[in-house]
């Protein structure tokens, strides 16, 4: 089980890390755009299209490494102050019972919309916009993968502390 969490952590923060320059890129990208059209009047639908797509891929693929980092939001009333095996429980019922059944549910859903995108080759509907729009659909998928995977890493280390806390 330790081999498992050390390896979907090492993974979640390979991709974390990875796409993270993304961040960079859209800033680039977004400056870029305004540049080119306040200073010369020019514009292309691709290039704006391009900083929100990063933006989608970046928080699509950064989910599980912000879970990995516990950076997601939580109401910290009864959590924060709560000593280390109380936390534990929290975290191994809360993915259990709400983090994996609503990953699954968003893959189950998910699963024909991006098939439908990838049967069509979907590009953008913009005209000059981007092709391949079935891509970063495709990244909802991915999503899913990352974060239920940094999940189950979450309920084992979970499970783990209180085994050992015995």
């Amino acid at each position: 089980m330790r081999r498992f969490v050390a390896l979907v952590d090492a993974l979640n923060e390979g991709v974390g890390r990875l796409v993270a320059w993304l961040t960079l890129l859209m800033v680039l990208d977004a400056f870029l755009v305004a540049v080119l059209r306040y200073g010369f009047s020019f514009g292309a639908v691709s290039m704006q299209e391009s900083y929100v797509w990063m933006n989608g891929v970046l928080f699509m693929a950064a989910s599980g490494y912000a879970l990995k980092h516990d950076a997601h939001v939580r109401v910290d009333v009864f959590y924060g102050p709560a000593g280390p095996r109380t936390k534990a429980v929290v975290d191994l019922l809360g993915t259990l019972f709400l983090l994996l059944p609503m990953v699954g549910a968003v893959f189950w859903f998910a699963l024909p919309y991006v098939w439908a995108s990838v049967g069509r080759l979907e590009a953008s509907r913009e005209a000059g916009g981007l092709p391949a729009l079935y891509l970063l659909k495709g990244m909802i998928l991915v999503f899913c993968l990352l974060t239920g995977l940094q999940g189950v890493a979450l309920a084992l280390r979970s499970y783990l502390r209180l085994r050992d806390a015995r």
